[in-house]
């Protein structure tokens, strides 16, 4: 039993500037438009320049939320960044941003590493924190730069990743409550099918490709997100006390349409209640969920009210799945960026 309630009252997302299209990665490696959108449904991504970190994209996110709600963020009591791609090693993005956007000092700033499952395990770890009454407001961002860690020569990869971010409020609540299950999963033996190799080139015993960028077995990622996921989005219902047709929206990671499809297909999800973020931004690791949700927000799509069915899954490999009740606070104002 939950002792407080915890709500989703606001969220903002940024993607950078520079495109990069299919067309574009003809010149780069060798493959094709068509090729890409037909083994990976992703069109375009957003890539961030050279002096443009992950930090950066934070803090633009935030600021997103913060010019379309009435809120502030000087009194959030916990900051939680969910990333792979830190701007560092230590201090955290969430130290960062915690001085970027003068939170008060008694806030309390961590960085969560979950990969793509990411946005979703960060607001769980919100959520239980709110919960127990430890916490009353709190920041939850996912965002990712993965193209600085992308190999540029392997086409089965580079097609594939973007960067951006998205930013929610978690806070505590008298009345109602965004979070009604989660699902959690770990499949600890399966990390050297996706890895960026640290201070250990060794897993399992299999020696890594030491080069410090993303090392992907596609094929193994697919078959087991295929396995485990339908897998996973069943006990989240079933915790829950829902069925599959009381859900409005299913928001999965934006790894892959080719994943996605098959996850649908196995779950009993029709493709048109599913919210993907890929087609527009390629896959961005921990920031895919928040902005496929806020693409469905921006364009009307998702109401308050909404049930959603969140699904993270990626290295480690991990997942983690939650059922929500959207309720945000009205918005005052646009988004600062439009995405069309």
């Amino acid at each position: 039993m939950y002792l407080q309630k915890a709500r989703i009252t606001a969220i903002g997302t940024y993607v950078p500037e520079r495109i990069l299209r299919n067309k574009d990665l003809e010149d780069m490696v060798e493959t094709s438009d068509e090729w890409i959108v037909q083994r990976t449904g992703i069109r375009e991504r957003r890539i961030s320049s050279p002096d443009q970190y992950t930090s950066h994209l934070c803090v633009a996110a935030v600021q997103d939320m913060l010019h379309r709600y009435n809120k502030t963020v000087n009194d959030v009591d916990l900051i939680i960044v969910a990333t792979s791609t830190p701007d560092f090693p230590f201090p955290s993005v969430a130290a960062i941003v915690q001085d970027r956007l003068g939170i008060q000092a008694a806030a309390g700033a961590i960085d969560l590493s979950a990969a793509c499952a990411g946005f979703a395990y960060a607001l769980h770890t919100a959520h239980s924190f709110i919960a127990s009454g430890l916490h009353r407001k709190i920041l939850v961002i996912g965002a990712d730069t993965i193209s600085k860690i992308t190999d540029y020569t392997d086409r089965t990869t580079c097609v594939l990743f973007g960067d951006g971010a998205g930013a929610a409020l978690v806070e505590q609540d008298a009345e109602h409550s965004s979070f009604e299950a989660f699902h959690l999963g770990t499949e600890g033996k399966g990390g050297g099918h996706v890895y960026r190799t640290g201070l250990a080139n060794k897993l399992n015993g299999v020696e890594l490709k030491d080069s410090q960028l993303l090392v992907q077995n596609g094929k193994e990622v697919f078959k087991w997100a295929v396995r485990t996921v339908p897998e996973g989005m069943k006990a989240l219902l079933e915790k829950g006390g829902r069925s599959m047709d009381q859900v409005d929206w299913f928001i999965p990671h934006s790894a892959n349409l080719r994943i996605i499809e098959p996850v649908c297909e196995r779950s009993g999800v029709p493709i048109e209640r599913t919210l993907y973020s890929l087609v527009q931004f390629g896959n961005t690791s921990a920031a895919t969920i928040p902005l496929s949700l806020d693409l469905g927000i921006r364009d009307g799509r998702v109401k308050n009210g909404d049930r959603l069915l969140l699904y993270g899954f990626g290295a480690g490999l991990v997942q983690a799945g939650l059922l929500l009740k959207l309720q945000l606070d009205p918005q005052i104002n646009e988004p600062l960026i439009s995405y069309q």
